[in-house]
């Protein structure tokens, strides 16, 4: 990778070694394997798809190297990656140049062709970035202009007739349609990376929650205590998503940002209305958020999601409304962070949270992009949440963010496009992990 680059993603780091000489003794995780009885080359934190896509690169070009992933859940794929909306972006939205534009147009070719590969099922049913009235027409040109210079293929700008072509009930005056849009499940490909993993001699440890992180000061291993025993690893790559930051500062890094988590929240559309919506409709979204606006997502098993919204979650995994976590709620509400990034966007949030109170508010975002649409269409709520990496200053990381530190690589913001990224992302780290770890084959 370009030096500059990679400087373009890097926050001046701090890392302060811990000394320990702590000695473990044997533990079983859950499957029987003895988590301490060797010690690994390479620790993984964090069994999602971008953690379980690095696993897989460095079992296949590095197999002297011994790995091993470490989930914290009882499954692999269980947060982001699992409350994903199952969308292969074309990578129309990012700035051209950026790590977001770089490996979606680059992740999104290699992720189908791993997946007619192995067989695994996807659909490019396309999508529609809809100007709902002539004032969204500029952003929507200037989108066109980012997604053909991020070499998104196919990309057209149409008009009503022809935006009704491809989906009938949709309202608008002209949009974008992205032939080489698509929708996949991506916990079947975490799984497959998982599985490739594991056969080419990685190892595979969940139930794994990571409580602590020292550094020996007689050979300089790091030692990891987690629910499943401790055991010990030479270097560590951190893919902890939601608890990134968290895994950093037990290190003893300062990585600049604070993981602020938000929630998705979405409902379904009744079997019978799913016929509204053929593939993919979205808003022209704001430029200064890296969020996309409440949408249409058909899913890959034919059902239709409507949403998300973007609102502060109070526990980092708080996939209700009423979840909260003392802890956690008072990280992001002491941060000063998130109080400057509060100031800047203060209307926004308010609105996002009055839609998410409001049901009927929410109705009424959709049906700016499909008038048909009524409460009583939708059902099944649901929710995800997002890993969004908030600077000192404020900012909310647009692009992705992926560091290194003595002895470790931090991946520290890596939302959409992250998942259609990934085999793209895994590369760029394993070029990493080979200069800073010294790795050979």
């Amino acid at each position: 990778m370009a030096q500059a680059a990679r400087h373009s993603l890097w926050y001046n780091l701090r890392c302060i070694s811990q000394n320990s000489d702590d000695v473990y003794g044997s533990r079983e995780n859950p499957r029987g394997r003895s988590v301490n009885s060797k010690t690994y080359d390479i620790a993984i934190i964090g069994g999602g798809i971008i953690g379980l896509a690095t696993a897989m690169r460095l079992t296949q070009e590095y197999p002297n190297q011994r790995v091993a992933v470490i989930e914290k859940e009882s499954v692999i794929a269980q947060h982001q990656t699992g409350h994903n909306s199952g969308v292969i972006h074309a990578g129309i939205y990012y700035a051209p140049g950026s790590q977001k534009a770089n490996f979606c147009s680059t992740g999104g070719r290699l992720l189908r062709d791993f997946c007619d590969e192995r067989g695994i099922e996807y659909e490019m049913c396309g999508k529609l970035i809809v100007a709902v009235n002539e004032s969204e027409v500029p952003g929507l040109e200037e989108l066109y202009r980012r997604g053909t210079e991020n070499g998104a293929d196919g990309l057209q700008l149409i008009g009503a007739e022809e935006m009704r072509e491809h989906e009938p009930h949709v309202a608008g005056v002209r949009a974008i349609w992205s032939p080489n849009t698509g929708i996949i499940d991506f916990m079947k490909v975490s799984e497959a990376y998982s599985t490739e993993m594991r056969e080419n001699g990685g190892d595979l440890i969940t139930d794994a929650e990571v409580r602590s992180i020292t550094r020996s000061r007689r050979d300089g291993a790091l030692h990891l205590e987690t629910t499943a025993g401790g055991f010990s690893a030479a270097k560590i790559i951190n893919c902890a998503g939601l608890h990134a930051d968290s895994v950093a500062r037990m290190m003893g890094v300062d990585i600049g940002v604070r993981i602020v988590p938000f929630r998705g929240e979405y409902f379904s559309l009744r079997p019978e209305r799913a016929g509204l919506v053929n593939g993919l409709i979205y808003p022209v979204p704001d430029p200064s958020l890296p969020f996309l606006g409440v949408h249409f997502t058909k899913r890959i098993n034919g059902s239709v999601e409507a949403g998300p919204n973007a609102v502060l979650a109070l526990k980092r995994e708080g996939y209700q409304k009423t979840s909260f976590d003392i802890g956690e709620a008072m990280g992001t509400l002491t941060y000063s962070g998130f109080w400057r990034m509060s100031m800047k966007y203060w209307k926004t949030g308010i609105g996002e949270q009055y839609r998410s109170m409001v049901k009927s508010v929410f109705v009424k975002s959709l049906q700016t992009l499909v008038p048909e649409i009524t409460g009583e269409d939708l059902y099944e709520p649901g929710a995800g949440v997002r890993a969004q990496a908030v600077d000192r200053r404020g900012g909310l990381l647009q692009d992705f963010s992926i560091a290194e530190t003595e002895g470790a690589i931090h991946v520290l913001n890596a939302p959409s496009p992250g998942a259609t990224s990934s085999l793209s992302i895994s590369r760029y780290i394993v070029d990493m992990a080979e200069g800073s770890f010294g790795l050979s084959a």
